[in-house]
């Protein structure tokens, strides 16, 4: 409702000329056409080619839209108005059809990535478990002990998507990795091992770091970080830090958490970071980036695909508001 009033009264317009101290941070994952992904997680699909080309116009012309370096000085300046935007993971449509719109736009991007799907592509958890439950013929499966209802699938499976990727979150990652292997045996369907057209690769990368872009570390195979003793949470941060400095030369000054919502990383995540010498972490449950935003727990805004033309241009002219973190 507060976006219909902006954008019908034009206030929306007068907010967006006036200074604002703080930093909107955008989180996107995929971008393009969503029908070419419906077996897997349509979730991650977070704007059109046309929709990003419009968002990040609207952020060119309005805001000074920074790099993770100038963080620090852009959440102590009272007199400019800024934006970062950041992609997770690595996907392949970043490179083919976001990078050349951030190009057009003259505008930085921060892009976090997943090292181990790059090194070894894969299909990653989330975009399984949607497939397998899309494609097995059965009716209805059964994950117990981890859900105890039977799970339908027919006439949808959206729910029992819902359903397993929750659980799969909230598990230790020993749990939630003999869950999938239980998932697998009872849809009765195998992913093909061919996943061309997911991900990046290093060359890709490295060409976006030239003319750019940062590179950001998001462990090496997405684990819920939160579920796993410190020691394996050090190996899955510290491989992949080894892993952009070997792929592209550069230190793993900045990270985001997998999942990033509130109960995804801890103490023990903090202090790993700590030790790698990272010096921003960026979280993923909504909210406006300030100066007592701390160090490791930089809130990002999610654009998914139902984000329409003016309710993104209110997150960007109240972010107070429009911009609330939401878990």
């Amino acid at each position: 409702m507060i976006a219909k009033l902006l954008s019908v009264t034009g206030f929306g317009r007068l907010l967006a000329t006036l200074p604002r101290r703080g930093v909107l941070v955008f989180n996107y994952h995929r971008i393009g056409d969503g029908a070419q992904s419906q077996p897997y997680d349509r979730a991650l699909w977070s704007a059109s080619v046309d929709g990003f080309d419009e968002q990040v116009g609207h952020l060119a012309r309005g805001f000074d839209v920074i790099s993770p370096k100038d963080l620090d000085h852009a959440l102590g300046d009272r007199r400019g108005r800024y934006a970062l935007i950041t992609f997770d993971d690595g996907y392949l449509d970043n490179y083919e059809l976001a990078f050349p719109i951030l190009q057009r736009h003259r505008v930085p991007a921060a892009f976090f990535i997943a090292t181990g799907f790059i090194d070894r592509p894969s299909l990653p958890w989330w975009d399984e478990i949607c497939w397998l439950l899309r494609t097995s013929t059965r009716s209805r499966i059964s994950l117990a002990p981890w859900i105890g209802q039977p799970l339908l699938l027919q006439p949808s499976c959206d729910i029992a998507i819902a359903l397993v990727l929750t659980r799969y979150k909230s598990l230790p990652s020993s749990d939630a990795a003999a869950m999938l292997r239980a998932l697998r045996d009872a849809a009765g369907v195998r992913h093909p091992d061919d996943v061309s057209g997911h991900w990046m690769n290093w060359d890709m990368i490295r060409e976006m770091a030239r003319a750019g872009m940062t590179i950001g570390g998001h462990t090496v195979n997405h684990p819920v970080l939160s579920r796993m003793p410190k020691e394996q949470q050090f190996l899955e941060i510290s491989g992949c830090a080894a892993r952009l400095k070997a792929e592209v030369g550069c230190d793993m000054e900045y990270f985001a958490y997998p999942v990033g919502n509130r109960n995804s990383f801890n103490d023990d995540t903090r202090s790993c970071l700590e030790a790698m010498n990272v010096r921003h972490a960026f979280s993923y449950y909504g909210g406006y980036a300030t100066q007592s935003s701390p160090r490791f727990d930089i809130p990002r805004v999610a654009m998914e695909r139902h984000i329409r033309k003016h309710e993104f241009e209110a997150m960007a002219s109240l972010p107070q508001i429009c911009a609330r973190p939401y878990n």
